[in-house]
């Protein structure tokens, strides 16, 4: 079962902007053009993901966070695996035992462009598994929620720290 990130803002992308407590600006690496921005907003027991990322080839793309807040290397390399301070296997978003890291995959309409709006049961702004100081990367394929340790998701395309307003 695939559970897409893939949602639109309903008219409320400023208000998430707005609200916003932590956010990461994507740039591109090396070679590649997507780039966008993905806000972070506390909401009951997890965080509310709101983001628009364009410049993407049409169809699922995987999204994670990743252990390190570093994007320096042309690849994203720098950036390290899966956040997982919990030792999980790697998993779908909704799954109970994932990596912190694994929020699925998101949707690039035909104009290459992603906008989503989710809520993470296991992502925290704050505390021990805070994913402040971590990035986010965006992959050139979709991830398959299966393959250990990465979900099979292709090279990174886009990278940025997420860090607190």
């Amino acid at each position: 079962m695939t559970i897409l990130l893939a949602a639109g803002f309903c008219g409320c992308t400023s208000f998430r902007q707005q609200t916003a407590e932590a956010v990461a600006v994507l740039s591109p690496t090396q070679g590649n053009s997507a780039q966008g921005t993905v806000y972070f907003s506390r909401s009951g027991d997890g965080v509310r993901i709101d983001g628009e990322i364009a410049g993407l080839r049409p169809g699922r793309h995987g999204i994670h966070i990743h252990e390190n807040g570093d994007c320096s290397a042309p690849d994203a390399a720098s950036a390290g695996g899966h956040y997982n301070p919990t030792g999980m296997p790697h998993g779908p978003s909704y799954a109970v035992q994932r990596h912190i890291g694994d929020l699925g995959n998101i949707e690039a309409d035909a104009s290459g462009i992603a906008k989503f709006s989710v809520f993470d049961h296991a992502a925290r702004i704050d505390g021990p598994n805070s994913i402040i100081g971590h990035a986010v990367v965006v992959h050139a394929d979709p991830d398959d929620l299966k393959t250990q340790p990465a979900g099979n998701a292709g090279k990174r395309i886009a990278c940025g720290v997420v860090q607190k307003k």
